[in-house]
């Protein structure tokens, strides 16, 4: 646990080598990677992180991704882990986005996974089915997805640092979105996985390692 912008968050530490923090998606905790970190952690010190309202970590009357950001990044310099490897799952990916629209120099790569730019990028299928489930349980995690994040594409281009964005192909979020995105970033590549849905391929699943540790290893 380390306390940091007004909250104490949970993380796991575990592995040696360069710093690697893993942020999971909406509603789950770090335990989605333990697959994943049962392999990254022979190449990389892995922090695997509760966000603020998910997991062990505090639950706060603030739900905004922007916040969230802030979060990481008081937690990357509370550790003096200087420039980290990321890897952004989901809500996971939209916060090391914030973060590298702010502070480029605290993130050496990073892998944006199911990643959005604004809540209109859901399909209209999609969006309805978190409308549907919001009006039923009032959840303000499911609030924060209808409502945010409003990130405007072209605000990517100034992004330099060297990202892998993943996606399935058959994604919660407009399939041509990622592409977009790709287009945008101009140091960037990006890797659809077949047959897969937002999070079957990385929830409790380690078959992207091969490509994270070719991607993350490459100088």
């Amino acid at each position: 646990m380390i306390s940091v912008n007004g909250v104490n968050l949970y993380y796991q530490k575990t592995g040696d080598g360069e710093a690697m923090i893993l942020l999971h998606g909406n509603g789950e905790d770090h335990q989605i990677f333990s697959p994943l970190i049962a392999k990254l952690r022979s190449d990389f010190t892995v922090y695997a992180v509760d966000s603020r309202n998910h997991g062990r970590s505090d639950k706060t009357t603030v739900y905004d991704y922007n916040v969230m950001a802030d979060d990481i990044e008081a937690l990357i310099k509370e550790l003096h882990l200087n420039a980290v490897n990321l890897i952004g799952f989901s809500d996971g990916a939209i916060i090391a986005l914030l973060l590298a629209l702010r502070d480029q120099a605290v993130i050496k790569k990073m892998a944006l996974l199911g990643v959005n730019l604004k809540p209109s990028d859901f399909t209209q299928e999609s969006y309805k089915y978190v409308q549907q489930h919001y009006a039923k349980t009032g959840d303000p995690l499911l609030k924060m997805m209808l409502e945010q994040p409003n990130i405007e594409i072209n605000s990517l281009n100034k992004i330099t640092i060297p990202t892998l964005i993943i996606a399935a192909e058959n994604d919660i979020y407009h399939p041509a979105l990622f592409s977009q995105i790709a287009d945008n970033l101009p140091d960037s590549q990006l890797k659809i996985i077949p047959n897969h849905d937002h999070g079957s391929y990385i929830i409790n699943n380690d078959m992207l390692y091969p490509d994270l540790v070719a991607f993350f290893r490459k100088s």
